[in-house]
């Protein structure tokens, strides 16, 4: 038996462990379940490169409660150790077995996974503990258990004990203001939430199973029950092996493991697997998403060497693949001292890069592979692709090969399939093709009806980033331009080469524009003559392109970058003054009767901008059924 002092620079560390490095106390158990598992994984590696003479067999990780004695044990069936390296280990803070191990054995361990880095992990156990006991044994030949025994102080007792199998047993007696710990549901929660998919099985309780009848078996016979290890975990989950192990019903399973509330498949799967210049292995799912740009729930889960660490992966996956689900695990990844979060580190933007071009690479090849499968499932996935091509440079250079352009009909073009579709109808006098695009088929079907009258193609953009989609479009792509196919009259946003006839002389336009202007005397619209065939509308209202992309730029959050604070309502009304509605007002002469119609044809061209509402829509609807009488 022997005593001493723990080898730490200040005598308050126990303190500092507790208060300050680890932001959970629930993390305790994340800790020692990796300590647990180093040593399982540490006893493998010694026992394939022959150097560890015993039989590995199938060793598992267990977690017991025992409410009356208030205890929390952790056991393995590891390489265990000596008394010797229980001083060396234990007795001195934050020196790494782990990184120890993998520096001797780095030519052969690199692929091990190990798990430990900083050697502190073992005291996050006096968060949650008043005293720690440790009783281990070396896998080694003819070596002695121990028992060690802290409570907290630095103050500790080394002894030898007895115990007949290898492994390491610790012992943890749970402190009065943390007695829930030694609840099963609380530990049956951490052990889910940071080793649902830990390496070694993981044993905690047992269950009840149910055997199979033997063939031939009576009716009325009753099955036999066993009890069975409880393994709470699934120590192969689908980002561990590869792609040609698995089918499609195979990822689906896995994702309802990771989501068990996600009822609906995901649409298509990524699977990560690198090993230079960094090892990163993954799965990713393109879930429904629409036009849904929450982030907030069932969000991509960070793990390294299969330990949970966080859901938060800013930095490490590219701000517009957030809206996917699915699991990264890199040991690689570097993470500060409690491993709750990460660090900023040249391979963080490596490995972001990487899975930014995977995820190009798996748009080219779903396309490839099939178009109308493709096709159908563009709207589902739609958001991600486009926030990709706005925020990622290197992912909308690839985007002309994946990215489609849906139009009002249903028909889907790449991008050169379009111009080349667009080009011969819809290149102005001044030879620049211009593209025209809803965002609400509905809404905007008088102006599309009349695009589509012309011959012209009207896209459908109706996602909530169209705005900044279209600007990075019109920056990037040679003498192209967007037009809401609502920003003006359809003869003025693709002008061409052709004599206009007008059925009024400049005098009577004056007179006509005077007339309407102090009818309606609201500065938020400004009249605009046209000369257009006499079947289009009288009058139609558009709101100039650049101060409505501005305004949806702003309400999904990009105005703010102009600094030019709120946009005003402003409206341009279409007169046409080649309609017999121009020609009827300009013979009336009762100018009440004028205004009334001045008045009724303005409001109709709200209503079909739908912005008729309120007391004028229901003066409106009043004074159309007195029209009736």
């Amino acid at each position: 038996m022997s005593t001493g002092s723990i080898n730490v620079s200040v005598e308050n560390i126990f303190p500092l462990i507790k208060k300050f490095l680890y932001s959970d106390h629930e993390i305790f158990l994340r800790e020692l379940i990796s300590n647990a598992t180093d040593a399982t994984t540490k006893l493998k590696h010694l026992t394939v490169i022959g150097e560890a003479k015993v039989d590995y067999g199938n060793p598992i990780i267990e977690v017991k409660i025992d409410k009356e004695a208030k205890t929390l044990t952790i056991k393995d069936q590891g390489l265990g150790m000596t008394g010797e390296e229980v001083e060396k280990y234990i007795n001195q803070v934050a020196f790494s077995g782990a990184e120890e191990f993998l520096e001797k054995y780095k030519d052969s361990a690199k692929d091990a996974g190990i798990i430990g880095h900083f050697g502190l992990g073992f005291y996050s156990a006096f968060m949650v503990a008043e005293k720690v006991e440790i009783f281990t044994k070396s896998y080694k030949e003819d070596s002695k258990a121990v028992r060690w025994i802290c409570d907290g102080s630095p103050e500790y007792t080394l002894e030898e004990t007895e115990k007949s199998d290898r492994g390491t047993e610790i012992v943890l007696h749970i402190a009065e203001d943390s007695l829930e710990f030694l609840e099963e549901s609380k530990i049956r929660e951490l052990l889910t939430k940071y080793n649902k998919f830990n390496q070694i099985p993981i044993k905690f309780g047992t269950k009840t199973e149910t055997l199979p009848l033997p063939e031939g078996a009576a009716e009325d016979a009753k099955a036999e029950t066993i009890e069975v290890d409880n393994i709470i975990n699934n120590p192969t989950p689908a980002w561990t092996k590869a792609p040609s192990e698995l089918k499609a019903e195979d990822y689906n399973n896995f994702y309802r493991e990771l989501y068990p509330m996600q009822f609906e498949d995901p649409l298509f799967h990524i699977h990560l697997n690198v090993d230079y210049p960094f090892n990163l292995t993954g799965v990713l799912f393109f879930p429904k998403l629409a036009n849904n740009l929450n982030i907030e729930k069932d969000k991509i889960q960070l793990y390294q060497n299969q330990v949970y660490v966080t859901d938060e992966v800013k930095g490490i996956v590219p701000d517009f693949l957030m809206l996917l689900r699915g699991v990264i695990d890199s040991p690689d990844i570097p993470l500060n001292v409690s491993r709750s979060y990460l660090q900023a580190d040249g391979a963080v933007k490596k490995i972001s890069s990487y899975i930014t071009k995977k995820v190009a690479d798996k748009m080219v090849s779903l396309f490839n592979e099939n178009r109308e499968d493709y096709e159908k499932k563009w709207n589902d996935i739609k958001i991600v692709i486009e926030y990709g091509m706005i925020s990622e440079d290197k992912f909308y250079e690839k985007s002309d090969k994946f990215a489609l352009y849906p139009t009002t009909e249903g028909q889907y073009y790449l991008w050169n399939e379009l111009v080349e579709k667009i080009k011969p109808t819809q290149t102005d006098k001044d030879g620049k093709t211009v593209i025209l695009y809803a965002t609400n088929a509905d809404e905007q079907h008088s102006y599309i009806e009349s695009a589509k009258d012309k011959g012209y193609e009207v896209l459908l953009f109706d996602s909530p980033i169209v705005p900044h989609l279209i600007q990075k479009l019109e920056g990037s792509k040679e003498n192209v331009s967007f037009a809401r196919v609502d920003a003006d009259h359809i003869n003025n946003l693709i002008k061409k080469d052709e004599p206009v006839i007008s059925k009024l002389n400049d005098s009577d336009k004056e007179s006509l524009k005077k007339n309407i202007e102090e009818s309606i005397n609201d500065q938020k619209f400004t009249v605009q003559l046209e000369d257009l065939d006499s079947t289009d509308a009288p009058f139609t209202l558009t709101q100039p392109e650049f101060i409505r992309r501005m305004k949806d730029m702003q309400a999904t959050g990009g105005g703010g970058m102009f600094g030019m604070g709120g946009f005003p309502e402003m409206y341009n009304l279409v007169v046409n003054s080649n309609s017999d509605f121009a020609g009827e007002l300009l013979k009336k002469d009762n100018a009440e009767e004028k205004s009334a119609m001045i008045n009724q044809a303005l409001d109709l061209a709200k209503l079909s901008q739908n912005l008729l509402k309120g007391k004028e829509l229901t003066d409106f609807i009043k004074r159309s059924f007195e029209s009736l009488k």
